[in-house]
């Protein structure tokens, strides 16, 4: 998750889905990161695209990006485009 202080739609998130989320299937199967986009990039996503616009949800696999899901508008259509995001991934992994 690239984040940033005082994004209302980031705190939206947090409040809605962040608690839950290692709880679901999705959690386990995609562990959520975060990463402040007004720090250092971290050395690890150097191949990962920079955003402005947070939040915006990068799913990686194997060090590669897969696909990303930029803004939260509320928890039914998170759901719904986390779970088409979630189904790009090669079968089995976890």
């Amino acid at each position: 998750m690239l984040e940033q202080p005082g994004c209302v739609w980031c705190a939206r998130f947090n409040a809605e889905i962040a608690p839950a989320w290692p709880k679901t299937d999705e959690g386990r199967r995609a562990p959520l990161r975060r990463v402040d986009i007004t720090k250092p990039w971290p050395k690890d996503l150097l191949k990962v695209q920079k955003e402005r616009f947070t939040p915006t949800f990068v799913l990686m696999d194997g060090g590669r990006e897969i696909g990303r899901l930029r803004g939260y508008v509320g928890d039914e259509f998170f759901w719904y485009r986390i779970g088409e995001l979630l189904s790009k991934l090669p079968a089995g992994d976890s």
